[in-house]
């Protein structure tokens, strides 16, 4: 299906953050606006897992110890955005998000609708 001529690209991102922190991460990822959706703001999809992880030498761990194994109740929350804003919203993600290195990634997504028929 062809893009309409002049229709935004979009892009969602999917990020893993701790449960307890995943309101806070979704209203800045908002707030930067992420999760715009015709007339519609905020919208976001997450499920709960666990994260697991080791610290190693060097890394300055939010939660756990340098060579210990990790696991974390953590919430995997996607969100579409504007191909364009990527780096505004990148940026409040890495704002928000209380890891030294936050787990996430991009990837392009088609949003439009097919024709009338």
């Amino acid at each position: 299906m062809a893009r309409p001529s002049g229709m935004e690209e979009f892009d969602c991102l999917v990020v893993y953050v701790p449960t307890s922190d995943a309101d806070a991460l979704r209203s800045a990822l908002a707030a930067a606006g992420a999760g715009r959706l015709g007339n519609y703001a905020a919208c976001s999809f997450s499920v709960e897992g666990m994260g697991r992880f080791t610290p190693l030498d060097g890394a300055r761990p939010a939660i756990g110890t340098i060579g210990e194994p990790e696991q974390v109740a953590e919430t995997r929350i996607e969100v579409i955005y504007p191909r364009g804003q990527r780096n505004r919203i990148v940026g409040a993600l890495i704002a928000a998000h209380p890891y030294e290195t936050p787990a996430f990634m991009t990837f392009p997504v088609d949003i439009s609708l097919p024709p009338e028929a």
